[in-house]
């Protein structure tokens, strides 16, 4: 499976993968979830215009991932794999070749916020080497307020922290 920059011409693919990856979500009582708008093509647009988002084909787009530069980390912004290509290191690789992009950068890490307890949200991050982050960065404050101003529930979400090596 190949991982590449996102063209143009995949950006509505992208929200479509967004929404099927999000379908999970209803499985376990959280609608409002699987239900929310997937993110912006002005958004997916402006990050994939600097480079920032990439796909994993098979051939077509079966998972995506889009990151941000935020306090001198790559920010995971979203990641979502089609759940017919779930459960095989899909998104595993996707972190890996966002992980190796940060570090080309000189990035201390990536970071990321997600559901605290969902399986595939929280423990899955932390089984890929990602902490629990005690004091937020000012960026990490910002993207936890529009989250929660976005109607989700901070208790609920967790910001997570996987320092490259060595840094």
């Amino acid at each position: 499976m190949e991982i590449r920059t996102a063209r143009p011409d995949e950006l509505e693919e992208l929200q479509r993968l967004e929404d099927a990856s999000g379908e999970l979500f209803r499985e376990i009582g959280m609608p409002e979830i699987a239900d929310d708008d997937p993110l912006s093509l002005a958004v997916l647009a402006h990050l994939r215009a600097l480079g920032q988002v990439w796909v994993a084909v098979d051939p077509e787009p079966v998972a995506w991932i889009a990151a941000a530069e935020v306090d001198g980390c790559a920010h995971v912004e979203q990641v979502s794999v089609h759940p017919d290509h779930s459960r095989r290191g899909v998104g595993r690789r996707l972190i890996d070749h966002v992980d190796a992009w940060s570090r080309a950068r000189g990035h201390a890490g990536l970071t990321l916020t997600t559901f605290r307890d969902v399986p595939w949200n929280g423990p899955y991050y932390e089984r890929l080497g990602f902490r629990q982050v005690t004091e937020l960065t000012p960026g990490l404050v910002e993207i936890v307020a529009r989250e929660t101003a976005h109607g989700l529930d901070p208790e609920a979400r967790v910001c997570l922290r996987r320092d490259h090596a060595g840094a």
